[in-house]
């Protein structure tokens, strides 16, 4: 049954008096298990842009040059979740001769996720297990259980050996931390952002959610490091290697900005009934 969510994202900024170009990935994934129903765009400031899909990881890249001033940019849209679900015991990891050549960018150390420096700590914890789906859960676990959720906490240089050593920080340092070990016990992982519906509410307002995907078997399997949110109600954005990757906004030239606003809500689906995403005990994927 499809989980329906409704969701917009408010952008605003002030641009220097030489203007500035943005790259934005604030668009919703089309793939085969999440579908746009609707969609709409505002920019406060009468440009030119361009909509960019990549064919692979199906981000979509909007660009445009903005004026000086205020630049304002809303997003809302419509979509549906319709997960590819499968019971874990059964889902196996994918033999190196049979992964598709999409997915070998995923197995390499990038600059967050340094699996080559944890190769010898992540065989040494997680080599022994059975390879499926249960050594990906356990490698997300384990960073669940021994890294704190804080705020502030990190910046833009930490990576997954910073997290490491430090034991706490923010989203996308779980799934840096998660996606290193992954590729370091050559499992491919990549990293994800979106939305999330259903995060804890004492983590104060909505906000982008980073979380990890995991090929395994034949598809990219969803999970949450972090322990925050509900991986059923994951709205995908955007997908990488790491961070840099799947930036929400990448900025050229002198811009102020402020927090994003973000709302999101689940809301009937086209059978007219509200599936609220909650926590299950099986795999889900949103990719084919």
């Amino acid at each position: 049954m499809s989980v329906r969510l409704k969701f917009s994202i408010e952008l605003n900024y002030t641009v220097s008096d030489a203007g500035s170009d943005f790259i934005f990935s604030i668009h919703a994934a089309q793939t085969p298990h999440q579908f746009v129903v609707c969609e709409a765009l505002d920019i406060s400031q009468p440009l030119a842009h361009t909509l960019y899909t990549d064919p692979v990881s199906h981000n979509r890249l909007l660009r445009l040059r903005a004026n000086a001033g205020a630049l304002r940019v809303h997003y809302a849209a419509t979509v549906d979740l319709n997960h590819a679900s499968a019971q874990p015991d059964q889902i196996s990891e994918a033999a190196v001769a049979n992964w598709p050549g999409a997915v070998l960018p995923y197995i390499y150390p990038s600059r967050y996720c340094q699996s080559d420096r944890l190769m010898r700590f992540a065989i040494h914890e997680f080599g022994h297990l059975w390879q499926g789906y249960s050594r990906a859960q356990a490698i997300c676990d384990w960073v669940t259980n021994r890294v704190t959720f804080r705020s502030n906490s990190s910046n833009g240089n930490t990576t997954a050996v910073d997290t490491l050593v430090e034991k706490a920080g923010v989203c996308r340092d779980f799934a840096h931390l998660m996606i290193a070990l992954c590729r370091a016990v050559n499992i491919p992982a990549r990293f994800a952002t979106g939305i999330d519906f259903g995060a804890a509410p004492e983590l104060g307002p909505t906000d982008f959610h980073a979380y990890v995907e995991v090929y395994l078997a034949d598809r990219w399997y969803i999970f949450d490091p972090s322990g925050v949110a509900i991986p059923m109600g994951f709205l995908r954005l955007a997908t990488g290697r790491d961070a840099a990757d799947a930036a929400f906004a990448t900025i050229f030239g002198a811009v102020l900005g402020s927090a994003p606003v973000i709302t999101i809500d689940a809301i009937a689906n086209a059978q007219g009934l509200l599936v609220v995403p909650t926590r299950v005990p099986y795999a889900l994927s949103t990719d084919g």
